[in-house]
């Protein structure tokens, strides 16, 4: 099982950090990331004054500077509001930059601000990923595209340029929990990232179930319908002091995420629940959450991939030390039980 860190970029100017400070410690938890041997780090996309990840192809371009061989990819590239042929030569250049570390996990995102942004109609939100992702699929298989749809101006005979390092750039598929996303994917034989953000996990076997039934049935391999998991998580030396640093901006950060969508505000009562043994949180120490990660991927069938998102207003400090434990201690703890 790969494991890794996810980012959104955190707009830390608020609390006295400026937004050049924020972004170069961002690559610094990147750079370490990468020495402590976790697989992989995606950098999110959204378009809200809380991140600074609108352009994630550019964020990961610096990592690769940094980094020697952990992966790179978004999380996820919010596609219905992307041009695929801009977004395949930015992630093909990002390929180049990082001499073939490059991945792309496409998705809707869980925000729609980039529909008013970019003028578009949140009533084509399913046609327009579908037409899309076809498009940078059809991209991906031929340098030379012949293409027609109703979101963009057709493509006759045009090559599309660079072509990445890799000879098949890497292409998840990003859902949260619509039924047709999960069997689309599976369909189309493409690795899944599951969100799991809130309930409890064991939750979303029968979605993946119907991901591998279609994919098996659309005559893929098996071992071509890979699984990651991406949840909310934090670790330190104790459980205690996980929870003690994590809970504050948590707390806070979907609250207000709560205030646009009508949820209620975040109580300790709640964030425990979600903490629990079946629950989608990952907060405590290495050993609690390796645990935890294996007991996930047994409920969900078996996956490849798992993802800690970690921006709940912690320190650099503290994600700094999170990441050297996922690195040192849970990563092992994982891979070992699995091996």
């Amino acid at each position: 099982m790969e494991i890794g860190i996810d980012s959104f970029a955190i707009n830390t100017s608020q609390s006295g950090i400026g937004n050049a400070q924020a972004m170069q410690e961002l690559l610094e938890r990147i750079e370490l990331a990468d020495q402590v041997g976790l697989d992989v780090f995606g950098i999110g996309e959204h378009y809200r004054k809380e991140f600074l990840d609108s352009s994630p192809a550019v964020i990961l371009a610096a990592a690769a500077s940094r980094t020697k061989r952990i992966i790179l990819t978004s999380a996820v590239t919010v596609l219905s509001a992307a041009d695929p042929v801009r977004v395949f030569q930015q992630f093909a250049t990002l390929d180049l930059i990082s001499n073939g570390r490059a991945e792309i996990v496409a998705g809707r995102g869980s925000f729609i601000d980039s529909y008013p942004l970019f003028g578009l109609d949140l009533e084509d939100y399913d046609d327009l990923f579908i037409e899309k992702l076809d498009l940078l699929l059809k991209i991906r298989e031929k340098e030379v595209v012949n293409w027609t749809g109703n979101f963009r101006p057709a493509l006759r005979n045009q090559g599309i340029y660079p072509r990445p390092l890799q000879e098949k750039l890497p292409i998840w598929i990003g859902v949260g929990g619509t039924p047709a996303s999960f069997a689309r994917a599976g369909s189309l034989g493409l690795p899944l990232m599951v969100a799991v953000i809130g309930g409890e996990t064991h939750r979303f076997r029968p979605l993946i179930n119907m991901y591998r039934q279609a994919g098996e049935k659309a005559g893929h391999s098996p071992d071509q319908l890979k699984v990651g998991l991406h949840s909310l998580g934090f670790v330190a030396e104790s459980s205690t002091e996980a929870v003690n640093q994590y809970y504050p901006g948590y707390a806070h950060m979907f609250t207000e995420i709560g205030k646009e969508r009508g949820f209620p505000p975040v109580t300790k009562s709640s964030f425990d629940a979600q903490n629990g043994f079946l629950g989608a949180l990952l907060v405590g120490s290495a050993e609690e959450v390796a645990e935890k990660i294996l007991r996930h991927s047994s409920a969900l069938g078996g996956i490849s991939r798992f993802t800690f998102q970690m921006d709940a207003g912690l320190t650099h400090k503290e994600l700094m030390k999170s990441i050297e434990l996922i690195g040192s201690k849970v990563s092992p703890l994982v891979k070992a039980e699995l091996f």
